[in-house]
């Protein structure tokens, strides 16, 4: 354990630049941990502290303009490739539209304290079309009240800090396994959570093969939107509702479906998110109230445009005036 902290207190400066642009790419490798560490380990000189925290912001900012920048070029595609280097993939990207579509840009100020947000909540930033400049300052306020606060914690407890790692180099590679093992639990539980979220919401889903065969027939099953509704707004399957317009909860989400034996032809249910979680999840609850013949479109929206289907929307300025 020692050459661990070894490394840290030689190329410090190196590994925090390195970590925070891994971490803020996508990669589940937390940099907070780093940075209070590092912190801790340049004390009290403030000239330090403050390059540090530069370096650190940096870096942070890198990674979240190559996302924004990668949001713009290539669209809601580039949401569905960040998450699936997520811990949780599934709630992943739902989550982020979530926080983004009700809060905008200034959603970014926090971004980075939560888990695999900072990431996408920067490419759905592009996406959106949200000003550079707004995005910029929003996103450069965050990185710092993100690493400001590390940095801060570091320096404040460096005497507890320290003596945590003159105990994990005491234990030698012990104290290394012991990190190890955490790390490996942390990443198992996370994958138990998913595959136990993943079996309870398994149902038959519906190609989009099957469900443009049921287009070109004429035969229209009842479409469902699980988006937020600014993406929503932007493209999506011809004759789709949005199941989120309105803010509405409960079952006021879809009253406006009722009575549920009006559906001849089913219901069909998309989101844009991996394993189809979360149109699964409205899917699971319309039976549970009553619904026959409800199912998931896999692969979701972004396999309805690759396959060359049609997409209708409304004019990003719409939108961007909604998330600016």
């Amino acid at each position: 354990m020692g050459f661990v902290v070894d490394l840290i207190r030689e190329y410090g400066f190196g590994i925090v630049f390195l970590n925070v642009l891994i971490e803020q790419m996508g990669a589940p490798i937390p940099a907070y941990p780093v940075l209070v560490v590092t912190g801790a380990l340049e004390g009290t000189s403030m000239a330090r502290l403050g390059l540090l925290t530069l370096i650190a912001v940096v870096a942070a900012l890198i990674a979240d303009v190559l996302w924004y920048r990668a949001g713009k070029a290539y669209g809601q595609k580039v949401l569905g490739q960040i998450c699936r280097i997520s811990l949780s993939p599934d709630a992943c990207i739902r989550q982020t539209e979530s926080v983004y579509g009700r809060w905008g840009a200034k959603s970014l100020l926090v971004a980075k304290f939560v888990p695999g947000f900072a990431s996408i909540a920067s490419a759905l930033a592009g996406v959106v079309g949200t000003p550079f400049r707004t995005f910029l300052l929003f996103d450069t306020l965050g990185a710092l009240i993100w690493v400001g606060s590390a940095v801060f914690l570091g320096s404040l407890f460096s005497t507890t800090v320290q003596d945590l790692l003159d105990v994990l180099t005491a234990l030698g590679k012990w104290g290394l396994l012991l990190l190890t093992v955490a790390f490996a639990v942390f990443l198992a539980r996370k994958w138990l959570q998913r595959q136990r979220v993943v079996r309870s919401l398994k149902m038959p889903r519906i190609s989009v093969g099957e469900l443009a065969d049921l287009h070109a027939q004429g035969i229209c099953p009842t479409l469902i939107d699980v988006r937020e509704p600014m993406l929503f707004d932007m493209g999506h399957i011809p004759g789709a509702h949005s199941w989120m317009a309105g803010g509405k909860k409960g079952k006021a989400a879809y009253e406006n479906l009722l009575p549920s034996d009006q559906h001849r032809h089913g219901v069909v249910v998309y989101c844009d998110c991996p394993n189809e979680i979360s149109a699964a999840t409205v899917a699971k609850r319309l039976q549970r109230a009553g619904f026959s013949n409800v199912r998931p479109l896999e692969g979701g929206l972004s396999a309805w445009e690759a396959a060359g289907q049609l997409v209708e929307g409304v004019p990003d300025t719409v939108v961007t005036a909604r998330v600016g």
